[in-house]
């Protein structure tokens, strides 16, 4: 039996997104718990050159949107980086899970040999459909998930592997 590229992309981008808005609900809920300003957190990076944790939620459902309409040859739909509130995180999530969950499985057929041509900094670069899941989508989103968790624990939030792996 073959594993299909939705079936490859699709429900492990749902789990992460899920995971990743219960990571920032207790975000919030510790924010407000300990008095601290949720900006705080919200513009929190590990680093100067970093984005801060919003930027991470924006660059996770980019990441995610636009991988799956590239592998399904449909429109992404554009999201202003606007959110400034964790509830404006939260519904940037839902609005990424409503999307990748209104493409349909079959739009997928063919993507694993389908050219996915980006545009980057450094000129063009060329991958089949599988490879660019598996070595470009997969890990932008995975490096997004884990540096927005990673912000969170450093401030206090208490948060742990299960959090992050969400629902087994």
């Amino acid at each position: 039996m073959t594993l299909s590229m939705y079936s490859a992309s699709v429900p492990a981008f749902r789990r992460y997104l899920t995971a990743l808005s219960g990571v920032l609900a207790k975000g919030a809920a510790f924010a407000e718990a300990k008095k601290i300003d949720p900006s705080v957190l919200l513009q929190s990076r590990l680093a100067p050159d970093m984005f801060s944790l919003v930027g991470q939620v924006q660059r996770v459902s980019d990441n995610t949107k636009g991988g799956i309409a590239r592998l399904a040859a449909v429109e992404a739909p554009k999201f202003a980086d606007e959110e400034t509130t964790f509830p404006e995180a939260l519904a940037r999530i839902a609005r990424t899970l409503d999307f990748i969950g209104s493409v349909p499985a079959e739009k997928f057929d063919g993507s694993e040999t389908r050219e996915i041509v980006l545009t980057m900094r450094a000129g063009e670069v060329r991958f089949t459909g599988q490879d660019y899941l598996f070595n470009f989508v997969f890990p932008n989103v995975l490096f997004h998930c884990t540096t927005a968790y990673a912000i969170l624990r450093h401030n206090g939030v208490e948060i742990g592997k299960r959090d992050f792996l969400g629902a087994t």
